[in-house]
C-alpha cells in the first residue's frame, strides 16, 4: 500500500485506508479504486456572520407559499401527500423499462395544462425521441418545454430562459457538472449534480423531479447521500409480464412515507388506478381449493389480494418449496406452524405459494390467509368465495392482532364479502359483514370449514 493514498468505492463513496475486495458499505465487489489522500483541513474558528433573514417565532412563519400544488396525476399526488411542494426535490427510481419517463411526461403535461410551464430535460434520449413518445401518449402542450442536455450549467441556463414552474431531469446519472472531475454517473458527479439542483430548487422555490437508476438488488444507484439530499424518494415498481405498476413512497418530508399509488401501463400511456383491489383477485364461477382472500394494508390503502397455494405429493427425496409474491421466510414459518400446531404432514409434500396479479405482500397480516390456502389445498376442499381472513400467526399457533382491521373489513364489505376471520379484540366490525374471531390456528381451520 502506498503511503498517503486511500481507496474509495465507485458505487457508494466509502473510503478505506487499504484495498478491499468487497465494499463494507454497499457490498459491491471490486468497486474500490485507489485515490490520493485528502488533505486534512485545518481547524479554524468561524466568525459570526450576518444572517440571511432574522429568526422569527415559528407561529409567524408564512406557510401559504409552501402549500403543495396538485400535479394533475391523482395517484402521484396521493403518494406525495397532496402534490408538489415549491422547492421540493423528488427522486423517482425504478428499473429500466418500468415506465418512469412515461409517467413523468404525463406529469409534465398535466402541470403545463393546469398550473404553469414545465421543463423536461433528458440526458438519455434525443429531443425527437421524447417528442415521438409524447405524441403517442397524447402529452403535448404549448407550455411544456423540452431540452436534451447532459451538462448542469446548460440546465441552469434553460431554467433562466424558460422560467418553468416545475423541472424534470431524466436522469441524474447522465448529468455532469463542469466544475467537478469524474465521468457522469460516478459518485462525485452524482453528488455534485444533485447538490446543484437542490440548491436551485431551494433558492427559486422550484419543484424538481429527478429520475434515478437502480442497482441489481433494486436500491437507488449512486452514493447513499443522494437519498439524504432530496426531500422525497419514490420507487416505481412493476413486473415486466404485467401492466400494473406500483409507485411506493420510501422517504417523504411532506407526508406519509409508506403510501402507494397504482398505475396501469397501456398503449396510449400510463393511467392511474384509483380502485385496484379487483386486479388482485381472480374471478371464477366455481370455488377452487387452495385459494384464500385477504386484505393487506399498503400505507393507508387497503388492498384485497388472493393467496394461492398448491400442496402435492412428490417422489423426490427433497420436497420443493416455491414462493412468488410472498415473503419466503414467512411461508416457511407458517408451514412449520401448520405441521406442529395444525397436524398437517407437509414434510414430504411439494408446496407452492403465490399471489395473483403480480401483487407483492410482505406484511404479517396475511399469515392467516396463507394458513387457510395451504390447508384448503392439502385437504382439497374449497373455501367460501365470500370469506376474507386477516391476522398474523405466531410460532405458538396463536392469531395476533394487526393494525386497521376495521378499515380492511370495510373494503372487503364494499366488494361484497360477507364473512371474515379476524384475531380476538379487533374492534367493532363494519356493517354488512359477519365477523368470526379466532384465537389460534385450530379455531381458524374449524371456523373456515363452517363458513363454506
Amino acid at each position: 500500500m502506498k503511503k498517503g493514498t486511500i481507496y474509495r468505492c465507485g458505487s457508494c463513496g466509502y473510503e478505506a485506508a487499504k484495498w478491499l475486495g468487497r465494499c463494507p458499505e454497499c457490498q459491491e465487489w471490486g468497486s474500490l479504486e485507489e485515490r490520493g489522500a485528502p488533505a486534512k483541513p485545518a481547524i479554524q474558528r468561524v466568525a459570526a456572520g450576518a444572517p440571511s433573514a432574522p429568526a422569527r417565532p415559528i407561529g409567524e412563519v408564512d406557510v401559504e407559499a409552501a402549500r403543495a400544488r396538485r400535479t394533475g396525476v391523482s395517484e402521484l399526488d396521493r403518494v406525495l401527500g397532496g402534490g408538489l411542494v415549491p422547492g421540493a426535490v423528488v427522486l423517482l427510481a425504478g428499473e429500466p423499462g418500468v415506465g418512469k419517463s412515461t409517467l413523468l411526461l404525463e406529469v409534465a403535461y398535466q402541470w403545463a395544462k393546469t398550473v404553469d410551464r414545465s421543463l423536461y430535460v433528458t440526458g438519455e434520449e434525443s429531443a425527437g425521441q421524447v417528442r415521438l413518445r409524447a405524441e403517442r401518449t397524447g402529452n403535448v402542450h404549448d407550455l411544456m418545454y423540452l431540452a436534451a442536455e447532459s451538462d448542469l450549467s446548460a440546465i441552469l441556463g434553460h431554467v433562466d430562459d424558460v422560467k418553468p414552474g416545475m423541472l424534470i431531469v431524466d436522469s441524474v446519472q447522465t448529468m455532469a457538472s463542469p466544475q467537478v472531475e469524474g465521468s457522469p454517473g460516478g459518485v462525485t458527479q452524482v453528488r455534485a449534480v444533485t447538490s446543484g439542483l437542490v440548491a436551485l430548487a431551494k433558492e427559486r422555490g422550484l419543484p424538481v423531479v429527478l429520475v434515478g437508476h437502480v442497482t441489481k438488488d433494486g436500491s437507488v444507484a449512486g452514493p447513499r447521500v443522494l437519498e439524504h439530499l432530496v426531500d422525497v424518494v419514490l420507487q416505481f415498481e412493476g413486473d415486466k409480464h404485467s401492466t400494473l405498476r406500483m409507485l411506493r413512497g420510501i422517504k417523504n418530508r411532506f407526508g406519509a412515507s409508506d403510501e402507494i399509488g397504482c398505475f396501469e401501463l397501456q398503449e396510449e400511456g400510463i393511467v392511474g388506478v384509483p380502485d385496484p383491489s379487483g386486479l388482485f383477485i381472480s374471478r371464477t364461477e366455481e370455488a377452487v381449493s387452495g385459494t384464500a382472500i385477504t386484505v393487506s394494508l399498503e400505507g393507508k390503502r387497503p388492498l384485497l389480494g388472493e393467496v394461492q397455494a398448491l400442496v402435492s405429493s412428490t417422489s423426490a427425496p427433497q420436497p420443493r418449496r416455491a414462493v412468488s409474491g410472498l415473503d419466503s421466510a414467512r411461508v416457511a414459518m407458517v408451514l412449520a406452524v401448520l405441521e406442529k400446531r395444525g397436524g398437517l404432514k407437509l414434510g414430504d409434500k411439494d408446496v407452492y405459494a403465490a399471489t395473483v396479479g403480480g401483487m407483492k405482500i410482505t406484511e404479517p397480516g396475511i399469515d392467516l390467509a396463507l394458513v387457510l390456502a395451504l390447508t384448503s389445498s392439502f385437504e382439497d376442499v374449497a373455501l367460501s368465495p365470500r370469506l376474507v381472513s386477516v391476522g398474523e400467526v405466531g410460532l405458538a399457533g396463536e392469531i395476533r392482532r394487526v393494525p386497521s382491521v376495521g378499515r380492511r373489513l370495510a373494503e372487503a364489505a364494499r366488494l361484497g364479502f360477507t364473512h371474515a376471520l379476524v384475531p380476538p379484540d379487533s374492534g367493532k366490525p363494519p356493517a354488512g359483514i359477519r365477523v368470526l374471531e379466532v384465537a389460534n390456528v385450530a379455531d381458524a381451520l374449524n371456523a373456515a370449514s363452517h363458513a363454506r
